[in-house]
């Protein structure tokens, strides 16, 4: 039988399918770790029975003292040692392997949703896809750690208990030092914990910002061709997270390991100052009192992992909802480049999630034309704006270039390469540098600040000491809603895409400022076909057609 075949079996239904085959080997380990662990404990144990029955023979026990009291002391601890080595190590094993676990789940359900058809998202809100990507994952990793702590607690319970007939009755001696040793070294390293716990938080909260808005985000995301950067930056916080995470557990095991170091030394100190001063009845509270201060905290810690696992079976569920989601081919596949300088014509399009439905025909998109999409609220405006931006399938399309005809899953190749802005989405970068950059790699510090200076920000960040470094997460420096709004058609003037979809992109502007931006955009992406969303009537003087649509209003194409 394989590794991965015995650690199935050991596994409840809620796991099935979240483990990778690597996983399997290191849990078999993990296993066998225990079972190691387990039986050193008991030698420990096994190890003290001639010490307290001395006037009995060895053959009962197996064991001889003829060597003497500091030679069987001197075993003990090494036994005892073995034990803490071994459980250390363990320990480790496990806080590596559900931090990559974790890390794991994140990226492959990360990896769905960053490909997945924006219908199959249409129903879901942005609060639980943030759930799913932070929080929830977290549920689930203390779930797989509860589980790992069962196998120990029932391996060590069940071995310790067998060998548990050979030691005399049970006294709890030992218990108050143990406890001592216990408050002393869960009292070691607390600043340490404090700070790994405070910067554990912290890239929760990232990972959480990074997550927040997923829906409309990825629109902006696929529209600028950023899908990699977003799942290496994606990729980046999930290890920083994995190596919190470990470097929290390497303390709490190191923080075990030295308890009982300690605790084997003085039971065996203990043991020798008994049997020399004080007789031989001594010895047996030392003996009894290790066996049980090994079982009580595995005992006490078997309720939490209970409760553990009946708390993530919800997550498991959650996650696999959207972990299946299936891929959007298109989306994943290479880009179509546009053909410089020419004209789209749409024939026919009509959204197949607007509430009317209605089709829009022979719409003429030129570079360096603005064409305007006018209508009531929830008449599908933004589905047609969906529809231009390749995001998702209409119930009619038909277009062309020139004397080329295009079909829809042509036409979304060419859209790979347009820019999509949503009055919904906000950037999430941490600087204004990195926003910038996020759209185009190689732009200097130079170029960034002229296409700040054509949406009205280079004055705003020069007067400020951070300048491009200025954070946009921190409330005492954030940008204003319509300077984040200027700040994202700077990244479309970066990217200087074939088609530029703005979906109330200007809506946190004045009107005036408003005019002024879209005529700044008209000049600056001479190339550029723009397509724009809003309901204010100024905004027709700037364009050279008009998209009418709604079921209060005549559907029309009103040419300049």
């Amino acid at each position: 039988m394989s590794a991965g075949a015995f650690v199935d079996r050991l596994l409840p239904d809620a796991f099935a399918g979240t483990l990778e085959r690597r996983h399997g080997w290191q849990m078999a380990v993990y296993v066998a770790l225990s079972v190691a662990s387990a039986l050193a404990g008991s030698l420990a144990a096994v190890l003290l029975v001639p010490l307290v029955s001395l006037g009995t023979s060895g053959v009962e026990s197996g064991f001889d003292l003829r060597r003497g009291v500091d030679v069987q002391a001197a075993a003990f601890f090494a036994a005892a040692l073995a034990l803490a080595g071994l459980r250390w190590w363990s320990s480790l094993l496990a806080a590596r392997l559900t931090g990559d676990y974790g890390a794991d789940l994140r990226r492959r359900v990360h990896g769905h949703l960053i490909h997945a058809p924006l219908a199959a998202l249409a129903d879901a809100t942005s609060a639980e896809i943030a759930n799913v990507l932070t929080y929830n994952i977290e549920i689930m990793m203390q779930g797989f750690s509860g589980l790992l702590q069962l196998w120990v607690a029932g391996l060590t319970c069940a071995i310790s208990l067998a060998f548990a007939f050979w030691i005399s009755p049970p006294l709890l001696l030992a218990v108050p030092l143990l406890a001592a040793l216990g408050v002393l070294v869960s009292r070691s390293r607390g600043q340490e914990q404090a700070r790994v716990s405070r910067k554990y938080v912290a890239d929760l909260t990232r990972l959480f910002w990074l997550s927040e808005d997923f829906p409309r985000r990825l629109r902006h995301i696929r529209s600028f061709g950023r899908e990699g950067v977003e799942q290496a930056a994606y990729a980046e916080v999930t290890r920083e997270l994995a190596r919190g995470y470990e470097h929290q557990q390497d303390m709490l095991a190191s923080g075990r390991l030295w308890l009982e170091l300690l605790a084997a030394l003085g039971i065996a100190a203990m043991f020798v100052f008994a049997h020399r001063l004080q007789g031989e009845g001594q010895a047996a509270l030392i003996a009894v009192s290790l066996l049980l201060g090994r079982l009580l905290p595995y005992l006490v810690s078997t309720r939490q992992s209970f409760r553990q696992l009946r708390s993530a079976a919800p997550a498991f569920e959650l996650w696999r909802r959207y972990a299946g989601l299936a891929g959007d081919a298109v989306a994943a596949g290479p880009p179509a480049g546009f053909p410089a300088g020419a004209t789209l014509r749409i024939e026919r399009v009509r959204s197949a999630v607007a509430l009317h439905g209605d089709e829009v025909r022979d719409v003429v998109l030129a570079p360096g034309e603005l064409t305007l999409i006018a209508g009531d609220s929830g008449a599908g405006k933004s589905s047609l704006a969906d529809v231009m931006a390749g995001l998702i399938e209409p119930a009619e399309f038909a277009a062309r270039i020139g004397d080329r005809v295009l079909d829809f899953a042509a036409y979304r190749r060419y859209a790979r390469h347009a820019a999509f802005v949503s009055q919904h989405v906000r950037p999430w970068q941490a600087t204004v540098r990195e926003c910038l950059r996020w759209a185009d790699p190689l732009a200097s510090e130079e170029r960034m600040y002229e296409v700040l200076a054509a949406v009205g920000l280079d004055r705003r960040l020069r007067a400020s000491e951070q300048g491009l470094d200025i954070a946009l997460r921190d409330r005492s420096s954030q940008l204003s809603g319509g300077e984040l709004q200027r700040l994202l058609l700077a990244q479309v003037l970066l990217r200087k895409p074939f088609l530029a979809i703005l979906d109330e992109s200007t809506g946190a502007l004045d009107a005036a400022a408003e005019i002024d931006v879209l005529a700044m955009l008209k000049r600056q992406l001479p190339g550029t076909m723009l397509l724009v969303i809003s309901h204010r009537d100024g905004v027709k003087v700037l364009a050279d057609r008009c998209v009418v649509v709604g079921a209060s209003s005549p559907l029309a194409v009103i040419p300049a």
